[in-house]
C-alpha cells in the first residue's frame, strides 16, 4: 500500500476493514462513494463513518449509493416495502451530515455506471457474510479500477477476529466478550466537509416513491404488514420502548410469546436500520442508571451478541449453511440411522404454509409469521422441529423451513434464520440427547411441554384474532 496516502493507511488498519481492491485513489476522481447494502442507516454506521473519513482525507464529497435490485433472492413486496420506508430516514440523516444520497432502482442500478457517472475516486461498502452478497463484492472488486474497501458494520466484534467456525455459543462467547471493551464504543457520526453537486441530467430515484414500480417479476403475493414500519426512527422508538418498559422484566417475559417481552428488533437488525452497537450501548446505559437490570442485560447480550454473532460466524465459515450438509458428523450419523423411520403424520408444503395441521400451537405460530411477518423465538424452534417431524426426510424439511422463513419473515434471508433452522433440525451448536424416532439424538420438543411454559391458549387466541382481521397483533410483537 505504498502508494496510498498515510491518512488512508491508518484507516485500513481498522479491524472492521477489508481491503478488497487496494491501490491509490483515482487522482481525477470527483467524490468518494459508499455503496450501502447491508447497513441501511445514515447514523451509527461504521462503514459510513469510514467513508466520511476517507472523503475528508481526500478533500472530496461523499455520495452514498443504494441499488434497488429487483431480484434479491427470496425477497418479495413485504420485504421491499419495509426496506423502502427505511430509505426515507437514510436520506434525511445523510443530509444532516452533508452527505448526498443516490437511489437507483432497477433497471438503472448498475454499480459501474454509477461509479462512472459520479466520477468515483474510491469505493467503500458493507461486509455481508451471505453467499450471494459476498460473491457480488468479490466480482465487483475484480471489475473496477479504483480502491474498494468493505466494513463489518453490523456486528459488535469484527467477524474476522473470530478466525474459524465456532462449535457453539459457549466457545464464541468468551472470545467475543473479551473484545467488547475495544469495540462496544459510541459512534462518532462525523460530517462530510465537502458538499456534492448533482450533475445536470443525473438519474436518481426518490425513496419517497414505490421502488418496486415496473418490476414485473417481483413476488407481490406477500403483502406488507401495517404494524411494522421500516427505518431508523421506528427502530429507535422500539429500542427506547424496550429499554424503558420491557428490560426490567426481560428475564421473566422473554420466553412468553403471549406478552410483549422481547426487543423485537430483529427485522431492523436484518435490514441494518439499527446496529447492534447502538442497541447494546442503550442497554448498558440503562444498567448504569439501575444496577438491578444487570441480569436482564446479561441475558439480552447473550442473544444480541453471543448467539447473533455465532450465526454470522456460522454463515461466514460454512459454505452450505442453508442445507442439511452443514450438520456436525454426530448429527449426520443419527440422521442417517433414522432416515427410514416412519412419520406418524406427513403434510404437504401447501398444508404447512396454510397452517393446516393437527397442532393448534404450530398453526398459530405459522399464521403469525404469514400474517404478521414475525414469530417469537421460542416458537421458531418448535416450528422448525415439527417440520422435521412432518416431512419425509431431513433434506426436504430444511428446504421447506428455509423457504417459508425467507418468504414470510421480515427478518428472513438472514444468518440468524439459517443458524436457527440448523440448530432446530440438525443439532447445530447443540449436544446429543436421548434417542427417539425420527430425531435420533437431536433435541426434541413436544407441543405439550412447549405449551406449558407460557399461556399458549392466550397466544393462540391472539393469533386467531389477527387472522380474522384484527389490527392488534399478538402482544409478543410491536
Amino acid at each position: 500500500m505504498d502508494e496510498v496516502p498515510q491518512a488512508l493507511r491508518r484507516l485500513a488498519d481498522d479491524a472492521r476493514v477489508t481491503v478488497r481492491r487496494g491501490g491509490a485513489p483515482d487522482p481525477d476522481g470527483k467524490c468518494v462513494v459508499y455503496w450501502m447494502q447491508r447497513a441501511q442507516r445514515g447514523r451509527d454506521n461504521h462503514a459510513l463513518d469510514l467513508a466520511v473519513h476517507v472523503a475528508n482525507a481526500l478533500g472530496l464529497p461523499l455520495v452514498v449509493y443504494f441499488a434497488g435490485i429487483a431480484n434479491f433472492p427470496s425477497a418479495n413486496l413485504r420485504h421491499y416495502a419495509f426496506l423502502n420506508r427505511g430509505l426515507v430516514d437514510v436520506e434525511e440523516d445523510l443530509a444532516a451530515r452533508n452527505i448526498a444520497f443516490v437511489l437507483r432502482n432497477a433497471p438503472h442500478e448498475s454499480h459501474e455506471r454509477l461509479l462512472s457517472d459520479v466520477g468515483a475516486a474510491f469505493l467503500v461498502g458493507d461486509e455481508n457474510p451471505m453467499r450471494g452478497p459476498e460473491r457480488w463484492r468479490r466480482d465487483l472488486a475484480e471489475r473496477i479500477r479504483i480502491p474498494f474497501w468493505t466494513v463489518d458494520a453490523d456486528v459488535v466484534v469484527p467477524s474476522k477476529l473470530i478466525e474459524r467456525a465456532q462449535y457453539g455459543a459457549y466457545t464464541i462467547r468468551p472470545r467475543l466478550y473479551r473484545l467488547l471493551p475495544e469495540f462496544l464504543v459510541p459512534h462518532q457520526n462525523p460530517k462530510a466537509r465537502h458538499e456534492w453537486k448533482r450533475p445536470k441530467g443525473f438519474h436518481a430515484d426518490s425513496p419517497h416513491q414505490d421502488m418496486t414500480q415496473g418490476w414485473k417479476e417481483l413476488d407481490r403475493s406477500v403483502p406488507p404488514v401495517e404494524a411494522w414500519t421500516g427505518g431508523h426512527r421506528a427502530a429507535m422508538r422500539r429500542l427506547r420502548h424496550f429499554v424503558s418498559r420491557l428490560l426490567k422484566d426481560y428475564e421473566r417475559d422473554r420466553n412468553r410469546p403471549e406478552v410483549d417481552g422481547t426487543s423485537a428488533l430483529s427485522p431492523y437488525l436484518h435490514f441494518g436500520h439499527i446496529g447492534p452497537v447502538t442497541i447494546a450501548l442503550a442497554v448498558d446505559a440503562a444498567v448504569k442508571k439501575d444496577p438491578s437490570l444487570q441480569g436482564a442485560r446479561d441475558g439480552y447480550f447473550n442473544e444480541l451478541i453471543a448467539w447473533r454473532e455465532l450465526a454470522v460466524n456460522f454463515v461466514r465459515y460454512t459454505p452450505n449453511y442453508d442445507t442439511a450438509e452443514c450438520a456436525e458428523d454426530w448429527a449426520k450419523k443419527t440422521i442417517a440411522e433414522h432416515a427410514r423411520d416412519e412419520r406418524e403424520r406427513l403434510y404437504s408444503l401447501k398444508q404447512l404454509e396454510a397452517g393446516e395441521t393437527h397442532d393448534e400451537l404450530w398453526n398459530a405460530a405459522q399464521t403469525q409469521m404469514v400474517v404478521h411477518g414475525w414469530m417469537h423465538n421460542v416458537l421458531r424452534m418448535y416450528w422448525a422441529k415439527k417440520i422435521l417431524e412432518w416431512t419425509p426426510d431431513v433434506k426436504t424439511a430444511v428446504k421447506w423451513a428455509i423457504d417459508l422463513n425467507d418468504k414470510y419473515e421480515l427478518d428472513g434471508r438472514d444468518p440468524n434464520g439459517y443458524a436457527g433452522i440448523a440448530w432446530s433440525m440438525l443439532g447445530k451448536f447443540d449436544r446429543t440427547w436421548g434417542e427417539r424416532p425420527v430425531f435420533g439424538k437431536i433435541r426434541y420438543m413436544s407441543g405439550a411441554s412447549t405449551g406449558r411454559k407460557f399461556d399458549s391458549k392466550l397466544y393462540i387466541e391472539q393469533v386467531q384474532a389477527l387472522r380474522a382481521g384484527a389490527r392488534v397483533a399478538p402482544r409478543s410483537a410491536p
